[in-house]
């Protein structure tokens, strides 16, 4: 059977700005948010991650919000915390002069946001280095945990598949990304714990990479034990079309649910995680 793809969630636009960074850190200011998503070649997926964070600009317009990636698209998320807590490293890594003391930008904070949907080596590896101390005079900068697991993506999960119709006798699969890393998958075990407290039929998970069993086995095993009259609903548990996305599609679901962003539940999880990682910096050191 062909799958059933619900249209993308309203908001993404690619007019979206990029909060290009200013010229210093005034005394007292909010560390930055960057918020890292992985990156992405499908420019519809591109605009769906600028839309979310234009939400949370929307939400904390007293916030610099910047744009990170650890693959795919630049800037590289390492390049733009240099940029915030390092500000005259950033110059000279670039190939350009050095600007003088008098016009010099200030060192400040950071924040990182993995924009991500649960742990594994991009935040284990890629995101704790980007925050790794530059040293005397730079400013400090600190990571978050990823968006997920979180009750929030739970309930967001339930309304996609409530959008798609789902059924008591559907069978349901989670479609997760992967990781190589032992922690993502629990995280993605965790929300699917929640899930199913939430629907009726039976909720297994399956996974693009890197862990298994992948998507294609899950929805088999799925449709093996299907119950009469019943479909196999492919949960898409990713925040933006993408490679990923378009693996799941071809994953031999007879449903499939759109990603989750953008989605305000989303943008209060980026708020969540930003404020807790900065009081880290605000303790003493």
């Amino acid at each position: 059977m062909s799958a059933e793809i619900l249209a993308f969630p309203s908001g993404a636009s690619s007019d979206a700005q990029s909060g290009e960074a200013g010229r210093g850190a005034p005394a007292g200011a909010a560390p930055v948010l960057v918020g890292c998503s992985h990156g992405t070649n499908d420019l519809t997926g591109r605009d769906v991650i600028r839309a979310l964070l234009d939400d949370v600009r929307a939400a904390r317009p007293d916030l610099d919000v910047r744009e990170a990636f650890v693959d795919v698209q630049q800037p590289e998320v390492a390049d733009v915390v240099t940029s915030v807590v390092d500000p005259s490293a950033a110059t000279d890594d670039r190939g350009g002069s050095a600007p003088d003391a008098t016009d010099r930008a200030q060192p400040g904070d950071a924040v990182v946001v993995p924009l991500l949907l649960s742990g594994g080596f991009h935040v284990s590896v890629d995101v704790a280095a980007a925050v790794e101390d530059r040293g005397p005079g730079a400013g400090r900068a600190a990571a978050s945990t990823p968006l997920g697991p979180d009750p929030r993506l739970v309930d967001l999960l339930a309304d996609r598949l409530a959008d798609v119709g789902l059924r008591a006798e559907d069978a349901v699969v989670i479609a997760a990304a992967g990781s190589s890393r032992a922690g993502a998958a629990r995280d993605v075990e965790e929300l699917a714990a929640g899930l199913r407290e939430r629907v009726p039929g039976p909720v297994t998970v399956g996974y693009g990479a890197m862990a298994k069993p992948s998507v294609p086995d899950a929805v088999a095993a799925a449709r093996a034990d299907l119950a009469p009259g019943g479909r196999v609903v492919v949960a898409a548990y990713l925040l933006a079309p993408g490679f990923f996305y378009d693996r799941v599609l071809e994953a031999g679901g007879d449903v499939v649910t759109a990603p989750l962003a953008p989605d305000a539940r989303l943008t209060a999880i980026v708020l969540d995680r930003y404020a807790t990682a900065a009081a880290t910096l605000a303790l003493p050191t």
